[in-house]
This record gives structure tokens, sequence and C-alpha cells, in this order.
């Protein structure tokens, strides 16, 4: 077996060193070939596929967090090579939404050991952009855009600037076209889910499966007080989840247009301002390395 590490070293202040001496050390107990790829900030995909191409990889093995995914997942889109993930980011949403291991030795060895072999969707947005996870529209966007400007991490800085993006809480006009129908509504929030729960645990939906070749568009109307209680318990018990506060829709591809340009990120990237936003699901796009406990498998 050849394996790539691809590793984010600074994604979520997380020191990936400790996991990748012990990664090195079992590969070199079982005869493993490995490889390990180290992003930079430049020119990382195209450095990857070369990589991709001369190592040949068996099984490559994605080393961060949520953005580390898509990184990944994106670079293989021209390889039909299987990903496995490995939880060592900030935020490891997509990993907890499919049941991998949160102790990284024991998710490299799942990685290693299954033959469960999983079809996960993505998602292209306006022809150009991809998320493998959640995106948004409004008050989250804004929340993020801030976080990435700010040299501080966690969760206290997250919700320094939530407290912030409260108070200047404004409805704007959002018209979605979807499954052949329109919709026209004000929101403060629309999420574009190819899941279910962002990386804090909380649900944005409860209906999302990001193996079953659609996705969700959830317009979130009010947020209030008790909403903001009801979405903290959602976190321990999905009971509490509040559906009354906006509409949940799915399909394979939707359009979004807004009165005026509105900040869009995806996977925790801020990736600009649009007026229309176009969406359309790559079902099966990442060959992903689970285990039949993933609830997703098998629905």
């Amino acid at each position: 077996m050849k394996l790539l590490f691809v590793v984010n070293p600074i994604s979520g202040g997380v020191d990936k060193e400790p996991f990748l001496k012990k990664a090195k050390t079992l590969c070199k107990k079982y005869g493993i070939d490995h490889h390990i790829f180290k992003t930079t900030g430049k020119d990382d995909q195209i450095e990857l596929k070369k990589v991709v191409q001369t190592f040949k990889p068996d099984r490559v093995v994605s080393v961060g967090g949520d953005g580390t995914t898509l990184f990944t997942s994106i670079s293989l889109l021209d390889f039909c090579i299987p990903m496995g993930i490995i939880p060592l980011g900030s935020a490891n949403g997509m990993a907890t939404e499919l049941s991998v291991n949160p102790e990284p030795m024991k998710a490299l060895k799942d990685v290693i050991l299954s033959n469960v072999i999983g079809s996960l969707d993505m998602l292209l947005v306006n022809d150009a952009h991809y998320c493998i996870h959640i995106g948004d529209i409004g008050i989250n966007a804004q929340i993020v855009d801030s976080y990435e400007k700010d040299k501080n991490r966690g969760m206290a800085t997250y919700a320094k600037y939530f407290l912030q993006e409260l108070k200047n809480l404004t409805p704007f006009g959002v018209t979605l076209n979807i499954n052949g129908k329109e919709i026209r509504e004000k929101a403060l929030m629309v999420g574009i889910c190819n899941s279910r729960k962002y990386g804090t645990g909380v649900p944005l939906n409860v209906t999302g499966n990001p193996m079953d070749g659609i996705f969700e568009i959830v317009i979130v109307n009010k947020i209030d007080a008790n909403s903001l209680i009801k979405a903290g318990l959602s976190k321990f018990d999905e009971s509490f989840h509040d559906s009354q506060n906006g509409k949940v829709l799915n399909g394979d591809s939707a359009s979004i247009l807004f009165e005026e340009p509105r900040l869009l990120q995806l996977d925790g990237e801020v990736i600009g301002h649009f007026k229309e936003i176009k969406v359309k699901i790559l079902k099966g796009a990442v060959k992903l390395i689970t285990h039949n406990e993933n609830t997703y498998v098998n629905s």
C-alpha cells in the first residue's frame, strides 16, 4: 500500500508534527510506502496533482480541518483515488458528520484497514467554486470574514464576532429557484448544505445526507434569544432543532438571487460578494474511505 498524506500545517492552529511522527512510525512498522505533502499557500493544488501523478498513491489521507478536506477532495477530482480524513483542524464538522474517529491515530488505522469506500457528494457553486460541507450567505458569512482577518483562532474568537453580528441583523431579500419552484423571502441567512451541522456541532438542518445526490437550501428568517437557546441545545439533542424559524428545501440544482451583492462563504473560506449564486450537485465526486458505522453509507 502507498499512502499520500496531505497536510495543512497551520489549520486550526493545531501542531501536526506529533501525529506525523506517530504515522511515520506506524507506516515503517507495517512496511507502508508513504509520502507527506505539506501545503504552503502557493500553487498547492498544482503541486499536489504533480505528486499524485508521480507517487501514484493507493490512498490519500487529508490531515487538517474542513478546509483541508475540501482542498484534498478538489485535487482528487481528476483521479479515481479514495481519500480518508484525519481530523486535526479547529473545526472538524465534516469529519464528525462522517463518523471519523476523533482520535487521529485511530482514524488513520481506519483509513488503512477499511475496505468500505463511499461516494461523497460535492457542490459546484457558480461553475468555479466547490463546497463539501456547508456554505452560507448572511450572518455567518460576515462572522467568518471577520474571523479570517483576526490573528487569533478558536471558538472564543468566533463567539466574539457572533455577538457583534447579532447587533447588526438586517433581513435581506432573496429569490430562490429550486425544483422548478420560485420562492421569495426575507432572510437573515441562507445556508447551502451538503451536510447537516456546522463545526460547532449545531445543525443547520436535520435531514441532509452528504452521500445522497441532493443538497439542502436553508432560509433562516428569524434569530432571537429563544432560537439561539434551542440551537445550543440541538448540538446535544437534535429534537431541540427549531424548524419554525425558516425553510428547508432540497434538490440537485438551484439558483439564489439577491437584491444586491451578498458575501458568500464556503467551508469556512470567504469567496466574495455575489448577486446571483448557482449551485449544482456533483454526485459521488469523492471516493471516501469510511466504515459501516457511518450512518450515511447504507441510508
